[in-house]
């Protein structure tokens, strides 16, 4: 049997039967790690922790949701249509900044118009399909479309525009080349009428002809005839077409243009670009 005294930190105590305060600490340390109380404090936890590894990745790190940003669009505008509308802006932009000089320029233009033709089509034919009867919805369709296709019909008319500009200077370009030749031609038979032989041959200044269409992977541009009318003088013009009649003078600058000549008006041609995607 143990005799004598011990010291700890609350003081001097009797080996036999130990310190009061140490020996009750540790019979509650004992208690609060007791198996019954272990499960008690689980079963208060769970349902918090439960909610809680909604948010926890496999490391327990919290995970943070991330918001995906709403796109704002306009009555009757949908995704497929937004997106046709950033992409009419790309296009817009590169029909700003082009300059068509040559004819791998062109074909480029060429490119874009088949793609411009694609952009409006796809648009065109879904606010062909979300008009309806409702005059109200209708209006509201218009004037969506008419604000998404807005850069698209600008980007055509200034691609269109350029490439008639390119195609007329090549044809002011081969027009030159052609009179120089004739020319040369001329003066080579007017020797030859005199002297009854060439002094040397005649260098013939090598023709570029302007191409006719356009063509790459994406499809083919060409120019097509579009006659109208203007009035060049109102006093000449016959009674019957005095409004004028636009419609009968329309006509006739279509089909009859240089076999009706109608007094006062000049039928001119004013072509543009038809495109056609593969």
């Amino acid at each position: 049997m143990l005799e004598g005294k011990g010291h700890c930190e609350h003081g001097e105590f009797d080996l036999r039967t130990g310190c009061p305060t140490c020996t009750a600490a540790r019979r509650e340390e004992a208690s609060v790690n007791s198996p019954e109380n272990i499960a008690k404090r689980i079963a208060a936890v769970q349902p918090e922790q439960a909610e809680m590894e909604t948010g926890l990745n496999s490391e327990g790190l919290t995970l943070v949701e991330v918001e995906e940003t709403a796109v704002a669009l306009r009555p009757f505008e949908d995704y497929e249509a937004h997106d046709c509308f950033l992409e009419s802006e790309r296009v817009l932009e590169i029909a700003k900044s082009r300059v068509i000089t040559t004819l791998e320029e062109s074909q480029a233009a060429n490119a874009d118009l088949a793609l411009i033709s694609k952009l409006t089509k796809q648009m065109d034919n879904k606010r062909k399909t979300l008009l309806a009867p409702s005059k109200e919805e209708a209006d509201a369709i218009r004037d969506t479309y008419k604000y998404l296709m807005g850069p698209i019909i600008e980007a055509n008319s200034i691609t269109k525009n350029k490439m008639l500009a390119f195609d007329t200077k090549q044809r002011q370009i081969q027009a030159e080349q052609e009179r120089i030749n004739q020319q040369r031609l001329a003066a080579a038979q007017a020797e030859m009428n005199l002297k009854g032989e060439l002094s040397e041959s005649v260098n013939l200044v090598e023709v570029e002809k302007a191409p006719e269409r356009v063509k790459t992977d994406m499809g083919t541009s060409f120019k097509t005839d579009r006659w109208k009318y203007k009035i060049d003088d109102i006093n000449q013009l016959p009674k019957e077409y005095m409004l004028p009649d636009d419609a009968q003078l329309s006509a006739i600058a279509r089909k009859h243009h240089d076999k009706k000549p109608v007094p006062g008006v000049t039928f001119y041609n004013d072509p543009y670009y038809t495109v056609r995607t593969k």
